[in-house]
């Protein structure tokens, strides 16, 4: 072994990816793992319906309320939260399992998320996603056409929240565009990989 291997991390990263709704943290997330193939994805469990396009066990695991709430007391989630009215949990045998094998794997998690998640795992890598402004976040809230008007306004009164609570966060990425924004991630982990442990 090398003098300075000891410094280096033997364990996956944990990247917490968060920001407001309709800033592209989806669309940033497949890019990456487009361009970084070996980056595990999350799979978050919702008692959201699912949206038009969204599919099962890929974009979401979608479970009822009793559902979720039975791996509540079994304590199957890392941290889990309610977010417009629906609850969300980040499966912790998942993350526990990619982190041990040296896997990176990226949580797609709400800011209230994140810093619980960052709480229960020090190590965890906070990224935040901003849109180039806020106009332009609410245009991309209108233009996906799910939400109803009252929704869009809840969605930006939250957003305003989550934009003051960057300090939280290790990163900060603005998504100007999907492939810059990928990038930049991309350019976060391979920092992190480079990181000396002491």
């Amino acid at each position: 072994m090398r003098t300075w291997d000891r410094f280096l991390r033997r364990d996956g990263l944990l990247i917490v990816l968060s920001g407001p709704s309709g800033v592209g943290k989806d669309a940033v997330l497949s890019e990456l793992q487009r361009i970084l193939p070996e980056v595990q994805r999350c799979v978050t469990v919702t008692t959201r319906p699912p949206r038009e396009y969204e599919r099962d066990g890929v974009d979401y695991h979608f479970v009822s309320e009793d559902e979720f709430r039975r791996r509540m007391e079994q304590d199957k989630f890392l941290e889990c939260a309610e977010v417009h009215g629906y609850l969300y949990g980040t499966p912790r045998e998942t993350v526990e399992q990619c982190i041990k094998k040296g896997q990176d794997i990226v949580l797609k998690i709400d800011v209230q998320g994140g810093i619980a998640v960052k709480r229960a795992m020090p190590n965890a890598v906070m990224v935040f996603v901003v849109p180039p402004s806020f106009e332009e976040l609410e245009r991309r809230l209108r233009s996906r056409n799910t939400d109803s008007p009252s929704d869009i306004e809840r969605r930006l009164a939250n957003a305003r929240w989550e934009l003051e609570q960057v300090s939280h966060y290790d990163y900060l990425i603005e998504n100007d565009s999907v492939a810059n924004a990928a990038e930049r991630l991309k350019a976060v982990i391979i920092a992190e990989h480079s990181r000396i442990y002491k």
